[in-house]
């Protein structure tokens, strides 16, 4: 029975709680309906007004647009019709043109009426005219053409005799330069000393008691020395020393050696003083011989007659503008080969030839007249060929020369006397070249020393390697040589060579 209280009261208690769950989920729903039409009502309220304010905003974008698109428009209106303003202008331009155009054809039109006029009447006048020179003339045309045409020819014969007188010259010019290689060609195989004597020498005593005894009691001593020798004895306020003064050299050397021989005995008188003058006499025409015999044995000719060798020694104590006249003899043997050598021509002829084209120098201050001439008779009076003589004879231009030997001995002589340090002015123009060529070199940048070698046919020049790179070295040698081409005269050329040194020094240690 209670079970069964149980199971209704439980049956009630669900019943009720499904009652009051009801009622609440009722209640609960009419709560979220009302408030759902108020949300939606709300929503719709909202919407409204943003439908209308955007309906605000895009008329005002559409207005603003037409606007636009209006101010738009008028400009694009405006500029068509500028256009068309400037299309009508232009158009007026064109048709302006095209007129004027038309206008100058129709001249032109007639100006060319006028030309064919105009050279119809030119070739009648023409032919009027050509009749006329005709009739004048009296010639035809054909006639005329020929006469030009002998005219044309002329006038090219004078065109190639002009082109002929060019190719000459211009083998002139080489011909020069062929010259000038072989004279170089020549010196450059001649080594020769040049000993530079005046007609003074000076002689050196031991003391000045020395010039007492020379003078002698009363001058005897000096007037015999002056009287057997022929040379005046200077003695002046020298100290130690008196001067030997003659032109000719070999009685000058022969008082010099009388003089040596009488100051190393001590007795000095008149008959010791003649006693040493013959002894002195005797060594110097033994010395006079063997400087013949030198210069012919340095040459290489033999078969010479010895009064020739005698005559040729003399020359020994003889000197022309300070060359002594016996090693220019000999130099110009050697340079007159060397020539002859380089055209074929038989150098022992033409070193014979150059070799005695001065000996006349020997006798001129006994015999008067041209010392080529007096040569050339010495030299036929001691049995020389008559090659020699015409050489010796002609090398001054007395006499033509006919023969090569002849040419090339002149030449010998020339160059061997004008060749740089032969004579005493040219040895201070070769000096001052030199000195020019240094200071030329020395004068670029970057050049630390310059060394004129070779008798001034080449030059050295040391250049700092930190200032200098090789490039330059070659620019700078290119130059020097533009420079001395362009301000020395010189014979041959100059090889200009630029040294760029760079060491590298490192010590072990």
């Amino acid at each position: 029975m209670e079970w069964l209280l149980l199971v209704l009261g439980l049956a009630v208690g669900v019943g009720i709680g499904l009652a009051v769950r009801r009622y609440l989920a009722a209640s609960r729903i009419q709560s979220a309906e009302s408030r759902a039409q108020r949300v939606v009502s709300e929503a719709e309220h909202e919407a409204e007004t943003k439908v209308r304010a955007a309906l605000v905003e895009v008329k005002e974008e559409i207005a603003s647009m037409r606007r636009e698109a209006e101010e738009d428009v008028r400009l694009r209106r405006d500029e068509v019709v500028k256009q068309e303003d400037r299309l009508t202008r232009r158009e007026d331009q064109v048709d302006r043109k095209q007129q004027e155009v038309e206008r100058k054809e129709e001249d032109l039109g007639k100006l060319e009426a006028n030309l064919e006029r105009i050279r119809g009447d030119l070739e009648k006048v023409a032919e009027r005219h050509r009749r006329e020179l005709e009739t004048v003339a009296r010639m035809t045309a054909q006639e005329a053409r020929e006469a030009l045409q002998n005219q044309v020819v002329d006038e090219a014969k004078r065109a190639a005799m002009g082109t002929v007188r060019e190719i000459e010259q211009r083998a002139r010019e080489e011909a020069d330069a062929r010259a000038r290689k072989i004279v170089t060609i020549a010196i450059q195989r001649v080594a020769s000393e040049q000993t530079a004597e005046s007609t003074v020498s000076v002689f050196p005593l031991p003391s000045e008691d020395m010039k007492g005894r020379i003078i002698g009691r009363e001058g005897r001593n000096i007037r015999a020395f002056e009287a057997l020798t022929g040379v005046n004895l200077i003695i002046d306020d020298t100290p130690e020393a008196v001067v030997l003064s003659c032109f000719d050299p070999v009685r000058r050397e022969t008082a010099r050696l009388t003089l040596e021989k009488l100051v190393g005995d001590g007795r000095i008188h008149p008959a010791r003083i003649e006693e040493m003058h013959e002894r002195s006499q005797r060594e110097v025409e033994e010395e006079i011989k063997r400087a013949g015999e030198e210069a012919l044995h340095e040459v290489g000719i033999p078969d010479v007659h010895p009064e020739m060798i005698k005559v040729l020694g003399r020359l020994r104590y003889r000197t022309s503008y300070g060359q002594n006249v016996l090693l220019h003899l000999v130099e110009s043997a050697h340079i007159g080969a060397g020539l002859a050598a380089e055209l074929g021509v038989d150098p022992v002829l033409v070193k014979r030839c150059a070799l005695m084209h001065d000996i006349g120098k020997a006798v001129t201050h006994e015999v008067e007249g041209s010392h080529a001439l007096i040569g050339a008779e010495l030299a036929r009076r001691l049995k020389e060929s008559p090659e020699v003589v015409h050489a010796i004879e002609s090398h001054h231009g007395e006499v033509e020369q006919r023969t090569i030997e002849a040419v090339l001995a002149q030449t010998a002589d020339a160059i061997s006397g004008g060749r740089p340090g032969a004579r005493r002015e040219s040895l201070e123009t070769y000096v001052k070249r030199l000195e020019r060529l240094e200071e030329i070199c020395t004068s670029y940048p970057g050049v630390e020393k310059t060394f004129a070698m070779q008798a001034g046919r080449e030059v050295r020049v040391m250049v700092k390697p930190g200032d200098i790179d090789d490039l330059t070295a070659q620019v700078m040698a290119r130059d020097i040589a533009k420079q001395v081409e362009e301000e020395l005269q010189y014979p041959g050329q100059i090889k200009i060579t630029v040294v760029r040194e760079t060491r590298a020094v490192e010590y072990a240690r």
